[in-house]
């Protein structure tokens, strides 16, 4: 019964994620052209909060027992995540590796998508079976 409910949690959650982090794009966007110019709080603020979906994907994961490859994807994901405030806190030091953080986050879109369709066929697939 809880395998069943995490699993169908990691599929709610992982899109849930993925429809933060489209929001996370948009809020960036604010941040650059908003008045006034230059503030991200909203799009930090709003990050940290998502981030935590990261932690309850890899729990429901690991509750659900999931393939090895959604848990794999799940535990790269909050590795790429904390990676997020890496590349800003660096950003005086080493500008050029902190320019990474837009990529990291197209990147992390795609590990959350990916993690969402997955989860999603091993449902089906448990049930089939």
């Amino acid at each position: 019964m809880i395998r069943r409910w995490a699993r169908r949690g990691v599929v709610i959650v992982a899109w849930l994620f993925v429809a933060g982090v489209v929001g996370q794009v948009f809020l960036a966007g604010l941040g650059v052209f908003g008045v006034p110019a230059g503030d991200f709080s909203t799009h930090r603020g709003f990050g940290y909060l998502v981030g935590w979906l990261t932690l309850v994907i890899l729990v429901l994961a690991i509750a659900g027992r999931l393939p090895r490859r959604v848990i794999g994807l799940a535990v790269l994901l909050l590795i790429l995540f904390a990676l997020q405030s890496v590349f800003v806190a660096i950003r005086d030091e080493y500008p050029a590796v902190a320019a990474l953080h837009p990529l990291n986050g197209f990147l992390i879109l795609l590990v959350g998508i990916v993690i969402a369709r997955d989860a999603r066929a091993s449902i089906g697939a448990s049930v089939a079976a």
